[in-house]
């Protein structure tokens, strides 16, 4: 089988995008995922530029890698000097890193109006810097920047570029698409042209900015690129660099291509998952492979059919890339939807009727502005609710809720709740810093002493949406709730004109979930209330 580097700038080039921010020990934690993951080369930065990244490089060199080599990123030497003298080039020598990746102009605009030198000289420091790091011992691999746009302004000096760095002794030189503009029909040519031209193995550097940057990046791999940089997410400047995970599944499971070692490829949506938490940002559900909606499936004939045969509708296995098949419920559900969500959260389907009626339930209710897409947990107890001989755990009598402004306090909330545990009836009043907290303290004040668990559900999360935003206070209101016990964590729906309704809808149905299910899960036996003796199961 053959193979191809893969080259991850996450540290170095994704770091340059807009809100994507790490620091020296999230560079060392995602280096070592990166290495676990079996990637050749890791970038981890610009010793040159700024002192977080030279520590990056001091701290790394003291670290045992399995897989990858460090490599460090720079310039080459400035123009007039020579790369002894210079401080950039002496920074990657610092650095002690195996690899550098040294950038130049491939471009006669960049030299011309960027650098203002002469061509010969652009050359010269090409090849000077690269040969000057090759005798000081590193490998070194040559990014031409701007190559694509480079070789459409002039064709014979970008590949002077390349032979430049060649004779320099680069291993490698990588073909940039900088500014992420260049077609693939364009890509493929121009690659053609320079293999023929230089008989070296070369690299594929793409951005994003036209959306082409995968398939840029596996066309070159397909003409015999040997290298292939990129960023896990795709994250980068702009619209942001080759996103690896993508890149990487394609090459394994679609052309053949082995880029990790045996089995890593399954680690892939954890890795990519992780990046995005280590950087504080929401991942991105929808990217392919590794999003968590790759493989979510909605429409009731999709649902229908991946019953009878799970790869009607998904082009792989998602565990071959760490992910899972997903099914959501919303008012396009069959009750193919329904019966793998009983299925997934362990409701025995009694019968046909029983599906129809909660499917039924849903669409109508998403039509008055529910959304049970991100609320699973509310489909579950639905379905649990219409189980022959099932009790809930509590019933709603009647709630009442105050807010209120004294002198010397400020505003505060009071909330009052009556409900049904069994044969009793419980009225219990409770206050909170707001109307939401003071309703949730007192049903759980009413629940504690009958289901001392409940101690252990959290409110972890509270989302408001307006609906329709048109009807201005009089608008439809849609709550999410996000409840978590230890590692479990599910979430319910609510929608009303009223915010305190859609609130209580929601609070409702996630403390019943948690009580009926959610424990049920956690301790493998049905869940008896022992001082009422009411049986919820």
């Amino acid at each position: 089988m053959r193979t191809v580097q893969i080259y991850d700038t996450t540290l170095r080039d994704g770091t340059q995008g807009e809100g994507f921010n790490l620091s020296v020990n999230d560079k060392i934690r995602i280096a070592r995922r990166l290495d676990a993951l079996g990637v050749a080369f890791i970038e981890g930065g610009w010793p040159g530029s700024n002192p977080k990244d030279a520590e990056f490089f001091k701290r790394s060199r003291d670290m045992e890698w399995k897989h990858a080599q460090i490599a460090a990123f720079g310039s080459t030497c400035r123009v007039g000097w020579g790369p002894e003298d210079d401080a950039n080039i002496r920074a990657l020598i610092d650095s002690q890193a195996p690899v550098c990746t040294v950038f130049g102009k491939s471009w006669t605009l960049h030299v011309t109006e960027v650098l203002r030198t002469t061509l010969d000289e652009n050359l010269r420091i090409i090849e000077e810097s690269v040969a000057y790091l090759r005798a000081a011992g590193r490998r070194v691999i040559y990014d031409a920047e701007h190559f694509f746009d480079g070789y459409k302004g002039d064709a014979a000096y970008a590949l002077e570029t390349l032979r430049a760095a060649i004779r320099g002794g680069a291993e490698t030189v990588v073909l940039c698409d900088t500014n992420g503009g260049t077609m693939p029909w364009e890509l493929e040519a121009i690659i053609r042209t320079v293999q023929a031209a230089i008989m070296h193995p070369i690299g594929i550097h793409a951005h994003n900015d036209s959306d082409c940057a995968v398939v840029n990046s596996l066309i070159a791999v397909r003409l015999g690129a040997v290298q292939v940089q990129g960023t896990i997410n795709g994250v980068g400047e702009r619209c942001g660099n080759a996103n690896l995970c993508s890149i990487i599944p394609n090459l394994e499971l679609k052309m053949g291509v082995r880029c990790l070692p045996d089995g890593a490829l399954s680690g892939l949506y954890d890795l990519s998952h992780f990046v995005s938490e280590v950087a504080n940002l929401t991942p991105n559900d929808h990217l392919p492979y590794v999003g968590r909606s790759a493989f979510a499936h909605k429409g009731g004939v999709h649902v229908a059919a991946m019953r009878r045969c799970p790869m009607s509708y998904q082009h792989i296995d998602p565990a071959r890339v760490g992910n899972r098949t997903r099914v959501v419920v919303s008012d396009l559900s069959g009750r193919g939807n329904l019966l793998s969500k009983a299925e997934e959260h362990g409701v025995e389907v009694v019968s046909t009727e029983q599906v129809v009626d909660v499917l039924n339930d849903i669409k109508e209710l998403e039509a008055r502005g529910f959304s049970f897409e991100a609320a699973e947990a509310s489909v579950a107890i639905r379905l649990k609710r219409q189980q022959p001989g099932y009790h809930p755990p509590f019933e709603l009598i009647d709630f009442f809720v105050a807010v209120e402004h004294r002198r010397g306090r400020g505003i505060f909330a009071e909330a009052m709740v009556k409900v049904r545990v069994g044969e009793e009836v419980l009225h219990t009043a409770a206050e909170g810093n707001g109307p939401v907290n003071a309703l949730d303290n007192a049903l759980r004040k009413a629940l504690l002493p009958y289901y001392p668990q409940i101690s252990a559900f959290h409110l972890v999360d509270y989302k408001v949406r307006i609906l329709d935003s048109e009807s201005g206070t009089r608008a439809t209101t849609r709550v999410l709730i996000d409840m978590q016990n230890g590692t479990q964590r599910w979430s319910t729906v609510g929608a009303s004109t009223n915010i305190i309704e859609a609130s209580w809808m929601a609070l409702v149905d996630a403390i019943e979930y948690g009580l009926v299910i959610a424990s049920r899960e956690t301790n493998g036996q049905s869940l008896q209330n022992g001082v009422a003796n009411v049986q919820i199961y």
